[in-house]
């Protein structure tokens, strides 16, 4: 008997499904992206936005445990040691609208074919991602002190993401 890919069950198609895998990790990386912090803080943006990610594989939620579980699978488990690497992005404003536009057609796509509480379990998901990233680290200061701990342009990333996943 051949076993049938987790999406199956919910009801969407290998692309659909790509679209829901791929949009966590590419909130984590425009989060990070939405202030240049150096290496250091990016790669602690990273970890924290790996750990939300990887926690989600406990959601109540079906859909985001399986997304989560899929992303686990496919990038290694932060509890294991394992990292995402860090992605610094040519065009982070392209990047940031990208993955904006991608998180309105899967708010769109959980609209059309999941109820209202596995959707909203998913787009709590992705808020919580970036709200981890972009609190991980401080931005600005002076030699890793003081600083604002989530700086206007992360903080505008996250609400217009929010903004977005309840339109």
């Amino acid at each position: 008997m051949i076993e049938q890919p987790a999406y199956t069950g919910f009801g969407f198609s290998d692309e659909e499904w790509g679209l829901l895998v791929g949009l966590p990790q590419s909130v984590l990386t425009a989060a990070s992206a939405a202030e240049s912090d150096g290496t250091r803080r990016t790669m602690a943006e990273t970890a924290a936005g790996l750990e939300t990610i990887a926690a989600g594989r406990e959601s109540a939620s079906p859909l985001v445990a399986a997304v989560a579980g899929e992303i686990v699978t496919r990038v290694g488990d932060p509890e294991t040691g394992e990292e995402l690497p860090v992605i610094a992005p040519a065009d982070p404003r392209a990047m940031i609208d990208d993955v904006l536009l991608r998180a309105g057609e899967a708010a769109a796509l959980l609209a059309a074919r999941v109820g209202e509480g596995e959707a909203g379990a998913y787009k709590h998901w992705l808020v919580t991602i970036a709200e981890q990233v972009v609190g991980a680290a401080s931005s600005g200061g002076l030699l890793g002190l003081g600083g604002e701990t989530v700086s206007d342009s992360e903080r505008r990333f996250r609400d217009r993401l929010a903004h977005v996943l309840t339109d």
